[in-house]
């Protein structure tokens, strides 16, 4: 550990006095042995035996897209058109949660046991002694508001008065017995002669969302889930309860991001390789063999997809970044030995056969030295261990392993789909030809 910083009570990241916050900064990678999740695990370990605390560990990023602070890493929001829903519905989704195995560390910032003390006021008692509510209402203000009375000035400095009741000779409801109102008589009036105190529930902070009152559920990702197990594990519990019309629910911060990338990248990579497809056949004057260059994308796909499975890391938004720059990259193989096969064709009159023979023997090299520069750049990025390593981490992983696969995979399959096809162009033509005879 580097430093270590904690305050208790209301600010402005904690709601309510019996929470309290650490940040802890532990040292450089390079100066310690454990990583962040091993330094989580064994405080909360410890931390657990201590009876009555509640301890949620998270790490965090320099480089954050979560909009609000909470107890652990992802942010689930019920919102509500009151607060009896939210006190209704809140538990028993945290009671379904809670069990998912997809989950770990689940909590909420609704607490609904605070105690609150309501004054209701005899309104005909109060008018016979000619006392009005702004005179109840400014009593107890004067007894529990730090009214400021007065200022005082000295040649050094100013001291501000507050007028406030003195909690330690009359703790709790009993110093409501204590406050004493002016009747219109002059007389004075105990407030417990015109008003009854009642001691009740209530939250002890409400958190709004769009002037709607919002409770947030927050939970961690075990190791061996995905954010997106997790994200759907949510959606499938939510519909299982059948919650009410007036509660609508939404993913905060990294999951929200998430759920928008799944949804978008899918029509961003049709938009790619529609784009790919209609440049490559305006530059070789083909239908079928941008098709053939094409092909080579799925393999970096899966190669990117095997090596995020095997580091054990998860397909968030950086990973599919990396898979969107392989869609950039890895084409370049199936387009230098493309290319050269053609021109082969069309200037030196070869076979299609020979022609990608001798292609993919004066080739080799280059698509070689372009394959290890990209692969040797990406390194960096999956072996660093420096400030932020783990937020750049799976793009290094998902770009080395799509690079690898797509090498080996792309020598041996571009060949023979480039023949295929090319039988399958002059098949077409053929069936073309012969319609056109017997017409």
């Amino acid at each position: 550990m580097q430093s270590l910083t904690s305050f208790v009570g209301v600010d402005g990241t904690n709601p309510s006095l019996n929470s309290a916050r650490l940040q802890i900064n532990l040292k450089p990678l390079d100066e310690r042995d454990d990583r962040v999740q091993k330094v989580i695990a064994r405080l909360q370990t410890a931390v657990d035996k201590v009876p009555g605390v509640d301890l949620f560990l998270q790490p965090t990023q320099d480089l954050t897209i979560d909009t609000q602070v909470s107890r652990t890493q992802y942010q689930f929001t019920l919102q509500a058109t009151s607060l009896d829903a939210l006190s209704t519905w809140v538990p028993q989704l945290m009671e379904k949660l809670q069990q998912l195995p997809q989950l770990s560390d689940v909590s909420s910032d609704w607490q609904d046991k605070g105690l609150v003390a309501y004054v209701n006021v005899d309104r005909d008692s109060a008018s016979r002694l000619g006392i009005s509510m702004a005179d109840v209402d400014n009593a107890l203000y004067n007894a529990f508001g730090q009214r400021l009375i007065s200022t005082i000035y000295t040649q050094a400095n100013q001291y501000r008065v507050v007028l406030e009741h003195n909690t330690e000779i009359t703790p709790g409801l009993a110093a409501l017995d204590t406050i004493r109102l002016t009747s219109s008589d002059g007389g004075v009036v105990p407030l417990s002669s015109i008003a009854k105190v009642e001691q009740r529930f209530a939250p002890l902070s409400i958190n709004h969302l769009d002037q709607f009152p919002v409770t947030t559920i927050s939970f961690n990702v075990p190791d061996n889930y995905s954010l997106g197990d997790a994200v759907q594990a949510i959606m499938d519990t939510e519909k299982t309860l059948n919650l009410p019309v007036d509660i609508t629910t939404q993913f905060q911060g990294s999951p929200l991001a998430f759920q928008s990338a799944l949804g978008s990248t899918v029509w961003l990579i049709v938009a790619a390789v529609v784009a790919m497809y209609i440049v490559l056949g305006i530059l070789y004057e083909s239908f079928i063999h941008p098709i053939t260059i094409l092909s080579t994308l799925p393999t970096a796909g899966v190669g990117a997809l095997l090596a995020l499975l095997i580091a054990g890391s998860e397909l968030d938004v950086i990973a599919i970044i990396g898979i969107i720059l392989l869609i950039g990259i890895v084409k370049k193989n199936a387009i230098m030995m493309i290319d050269f096969a053609l021109a082969a064709e069309r200037e030196q009159g070869m076979s299609p056969r020979e022609a990608i023979y001798q292609a993919c023997l004066l080739r080799f090299r280059p698509i070689l030295m372009t394959t290890l520069a990209a692969l040797l750049g990406a390194l960096p990025l999956m072996l660093s261990t420096g400030v932020g390593a783990e937020l750049r981490r799976p793009l290094g992983i998902g770009m080395v392993g799509g690079l690898i696969v797509s090498q080996v995979l792309t020598l041996f399959t571009t060949p023979v789909i480039y023949l295929l096809f090319d039988r399958l162009a002059l098949w077409t033509k053929s069936r073309f030809a012969r319609h056109e005879e017997e017409a």
